[in-house]
């Protein structure tokens, strides 16, 4: 039977139902792991620093500035360079999305999956990394993107749709629980353990915030992103008992 574009919209917007809650809770526990552990922690951060250049370039673009380029490192650093006035709100709002876009965008995806819009996540998803590719200016960015984009990419379109759910819970804990990690870890370079500027030094030569007021800041977004995330990501017997506990 052909397929219209209409069916693989109906098919893209399709809502699944929510899995169960040890799917939703083992999946947090894994990220949970990732995001504690060392070793897994520089792997997982590479996908939080996707995320960290994303926010540049996306914000950038949507304040008017040109994107030229995209760059992810070994060492799970990245950098994102923008065109236009070098001071103003256009600067200052895509500088400050950089530590603020993993949680803000694990939030967005919790919302999705709270409402079982598991296939839609997962394209979304998949084009955010297609427009990170055309931007991308060296050869460990272009491999991280295409990996990431693939597994996205097979899960949306191969996989059944427990393992879509497993796999969109999974990088949605990890967006959620590992954004915290790297503002905490700028407090420490901010006592002198880098040398290079970071973002809330860039951010406090533009404005009167001192640096260590935009970590604060960085701080509030992120936690408060996933306090709201995991909320919308516990399954609902879960969050229907603490309600009960709380009234009562």
């Amino acid at each position: 039977m052909d397929t219209t574009l209409a069916d693989v919209w109906q098919w893209i917007v399709q809502s699944h139902p929510e899995p169960t809650w040890w799917a939703i809770l083992g999946s947090a526990v894994v990220a949970l792991v990732a995001v504690g552990q060392s070793t897994l922690w520089r792997q997982v951060r590479n996908l939080i620093t996707i995320a960290h250049e994303g926010g540049h370039a996306l914000v950038g673009v949507l304040t008017g500035r040109r994107l030229s380029g995209i760059r992810l490192h070994s060492d799970t650093s990245g950098l994102t360079i923008t065109r236009g006035r070098p001071t103003g709100p256009g600067a200052i709002l895509t500088l400050a999305a950089g530590y603020t876009a993993p949680a803000l965008l694990g939030l967005g995806a919790a919302f999705l999956l709270a409402g079982g819009r598991t296939v839609i996540l997962l394209w979304i998803t998949f084009a955010l990394l297609v427009a990170m590719v055309i931007f991308i200016r060296n050869l460990y960015g272009f491999v991280a993107l295409v990996v990431v984009g693939a597994v996205v990419f097979s899960a949306s379109w191969y996989a059944t749709a427990e393992v879509q759910t497993t796999i969109a819970y999974l990088g949605t804990w990890i967006l959620i629980l590992g954004s915290i990690r790297p503002v905490f870890e700028l407090r420490h370079r901010r006592r002198g353990k880098a040398g290079v500027q970071s973002d809330a030094d860039q951010l406090a030569s533009m404005t009167a915030i001192p640096a260590a007021g935009w970590i604060f800041f960085f701080m509030l977004v992120t936690i408060g992103a996933g306090a709201a995330g995991t909320w919308l990501l516990l399954p609902e017997a879960v969050t229907d008992t603490i309600v009960g506990v709380v009234a009562d």
